[in-house]
């Protein structure tokens, strides 16, 4: 089973940036999509960025224009840039590979990562 290892979390103040990171440990083929969710406390586990596999993106409204995804040129490590971030950002946030294998989706999830933003 892949393990997808997250990076980059944190505590910054409001108006900052940070760069969150997410590789599989292992071997991985056929990724349809890579993304980040996050989860606030009280609150519902929410997409915040995808990339598929053709390059298409997609982000929540709340981030647009302020956080990026991206990947390396081997497709395997997904990366999120959050600019300009608010207290309102702050969650764990989790990164997700969907794959498509011998006629089946699956969905790999990273351990998550908090990022916490000061007013």
């Amino acid at each position: 089973q892949v393990q997808l290892v997250e990076s980059g979390g944190g505590l910054v103040q409001a108006g900052g940036s940070l760069r969150l990171s997410c590789g599989a440990s292992g071997a991985i083929s056929n990724i349809y999509a890579m993304g980040w969710f996050r989860q606030a406390p009280g609150k519902q586990r929410e997409l915040v960025a995808r990339i598929r596999t053709e390059g298409t993106t997609n982000y929540a409204d709340s981030v647009k224009g302020r956080f990026t995804i991206s990947r390396d040129n081997a497709k395997t490590t997904v990366y999120l840039q959050m600019n300009s971030l608010k207290p309102g950002d702050r969650a764990v946030y989790y990164c997700n590979f969907t794959t498509f294998n011998a006629l089946r989706w699956y969905d790999d999830w990273g351990q998550g990562t908090q990022v916490t933003v000061s007013s």
